[in-house]
């Protein structure tokens, strides 16, 4: 998403967003970048915005979350990284058909809802605006009525907090926060080389360029 501030600078923008299944309840966060560390900080604000972890969450098949997408024929294989944050959150991680974008559901419907942000072109000045209109934003939508449901997402939210497990304990996060992308080019021999050792990865990435992070002697593909 660009939109241009008062003076015409031109920023570009992320939104990460969350829809609760029954409620069609919705947390979005303004990002500037789609590293792994983002997408895990943006998920713990939305268990926190929520006030609990949904059992499952439906993914698109961004290389945050699965190093091999799901077809019609084989499971999705998951960052491992990425899954270890799924059992220390304690929900099911599911995710879309690759090129079947209607198996995103609710999300992908609301993509719509980002034109609604052009509005706010020439409105603000500064980063820090631009995240508390997306922020007010975020409490107009939950108040409008939805097409899918004819109620209010807010009210219908109500009936469905109480399904939600509870918080997870957030000192155990701080690793998965924290963590800062490297980048490198993967040999024909399937190898990265990081301060003169050499660590293998999947054959799939030989000729491209992986972002990882190395943590306790052990490598993970972002």
């Amino acid at each position: 998403l660009k939109l241009k501030n008062t003076k015409g600078v031109v920023f570009e923008v992320n939104i990460f967003l969350v829809v609760l299944g029954y409620s069609r309840y919705k947390f979005l966060k303004l990002t500037t970048d789609r590293s792994q560390s983002t997408v895990f900080k943006g998920l713990l604000e939305s268990f926190q915005y929520f006030g609990g972890v949904p059992h499952e969450i439906l993914f698109d098949n961004m290389r945050t979350v699965v190093d091999h997408s799901r077809t019609q024929y084989g499971k999705p294989i998951y960052n491992e990284r990425f899954y270890e944050f799924t059992k220390d959150s304690g929900f099911i991680p599911r995710s879309c058909l690759a090129n079947k974008p209607q198996t995103k559901g609710k999300v992908e419907s609301l993509a719509k809802l980002m034109n609604r942000m052009l509005v706010y072109n020439n409105e603000f000045r500064t980063l820090e605006d631009l995240i508390s209109i997306v922020r007010k934003f975020n409490e107009d939508i939950n108040d409008e009525i939805s097409q899918g449901t004819g109620e209010k997402p807010k009210d219908r939210f109500k009936n469905e907090q109480r399904y939600l497990k509870p918080l997870p304990n957030q000192d155990v996060f701080e690793d998965y926060l924290n963590l800062r992308p490297n980048k490198r080019k993967v040999t024909l021999e399937s190898m990265i080389s990081i301060e003169g050792r050499k660590y293998s990865v999947p054959p799939q990435y030989i000729n491209k360029t992986v972002f990882f992070q190395i943590r306790d002697d052990v490598i993970y593909i972002m």
